[in-house]
């Protein structure tokens, strides 16, 4: 159990949360209501989609083409750092990271610079983060605020972009940090692909984002991620995030059920309503972005404003953003890793992003 628990802490606060809220409101028909399957569907079709494009080889592939555009330290950390962030837009921010931080390490092993090794993973990861915060797919609480609060593409993009550039802009500023030494990227194993998996599980991503853009039934989603995914390569059914899709449904009954409760109602629409963005950033710090998202959701018509403070609320804390301890757990596993310098860097990166995108979107845009 305490194996568990240190392993996947998330899925275990909402668990109990959701237990907690059973005895105060006894399951009934409504608790079905709870359940938005939409958000499930896409996230377990996204994932799928995704795993099965790694396992052909296609991502190591195209890093391999652009990292022989690299000639030295500075310019290796801003193309990774390009990378994650332009990948989020795609295939999420966490499996942006995923891909790029063992990447990452193995450049550093030929480098072999300690500092400049973990400022290019934190701003690989809070580029991952601004890349998955400007697109409906980019990450699981966009994914769920924009079916939650029936937003089009425009008004997410529109309400995300100015912030997503001024960061980009600033993250790229910091990776002059980096210094401009000369390095040799190590040379990779000419990586084979497998095109017709790559076209069945290109085909699945195609057909996801046209369910979230609800053009394609949701039932049909699910259905041809399966039938796939088994026809194509059944090992990645077994790579999906079946814990995330679980705190979901779990954060669904214990907002749900909180929903329901009069007086926690009234509290958090009193506390909400012209304070959106700030409540569910510092919100995002204690139990992270994801669920506040869900927690908040149900409780302000104002889903711009949420949608922006969840996002810009990944910056701060280590468990802001799941996708920060993704990188962070890779790199206290690498040779030589010094966690108290990761974190250290981290912090200051992070805490430093999540103020300027607060005072920026309070006073300026």
């Amino acid at each position: 159990m305490l194996k568990f628990i240190k392993s996947q802490p998330v899925l275990a606060a909402a668990a109990l949360a959701a237990l907690i809220t059973v005895f105060i409101v006894p399951p009934d028909a409504e608790y079905l209501g709870y359940i938005n399957t939409a958000v499930l569907i896409q996230l377990f079709g996204l994932m799928t989609a995704v795993a099965g494009l790694r396992a052909t080889g296609i991502f190591e592939r195209a890093t391999a083409l652009l990292m022989k555009k690299a000639g030295n330290v500075r310019i290796t950390g801003i193309i990774l750092m390009l990378l994650c962030f332009f990948s989020a837009m795609a295939v999420t921010n966490d499996v942006a990271l995923i891909t790029f931080v063992p990447l990452t390490l193995l450049i550093f092993e030929e480098i072999d610079d300690e500092k400049s090794r973990i400022l290019t993973i934190v701003l690989e990861t809070a580029a991952a983060n601004l890349g998955g915060m400007l697109i409906p797919i980019g990450n699981p609480q966009n994914l769920y605020l924009y079916d939650e609060f029936d937003l089009t593409a425009a008004d997410l993009i529109r309400t995300m972009l100015p912030t997503g550039l001024i960061s980009l802009v600033v993250l790229i500023a910091l990776s002059f940090m980096l210094p401009a030494a000369k390095c040799e990227v190590p040379e990779q194993g000419e990586t084979k692909i497998m095109r017709g998996k790559a076209a069945a599980f290109a085909a699945l991503f195609i057909i996801c984002i046209l369910a979230v853009l609800k053009i394609v039934p949701n039932i049909i989603c699910l259905a041809l991620a399966v039938i796939i995914a088994l026809a194509a390569d059944k090992k990645v059914l077994a790579k999906v995030d079946y814990p995330l899709l679980v705190t979901f449904l779990m954060f669904f009954i214990f907002v749900g059920n909180i929903a329901r409760i009069e007086a926690v109602r009234t509290y958090f629409s009193e506390v909400l309503t012209g304070r959106e963005m700030l409540v569910s950033a510092l919100l995002s710090q204690v139990i992270s972005n994801v669920p506040a998202a869900v927690m908040l959701a149900g409780f302000t018509e104002s889903g711009t404003e949420l949608l922006l403070g969840v996002n810009i609320g990944g910056f701060g804390t280590m468990i802001a953003s799941l996708a920060s301890l993704i990188s962070f757990q890779f790199y206290r596993k690498a040779e030589n890793a010094s966690s108290g310098k990761y974190l250290l860097c981290f912090s200051a990166v992070n805490f430093s992003m999540l103020i300027f995108l607060l005072l920026i979107n309070t006073f300026i845009i």
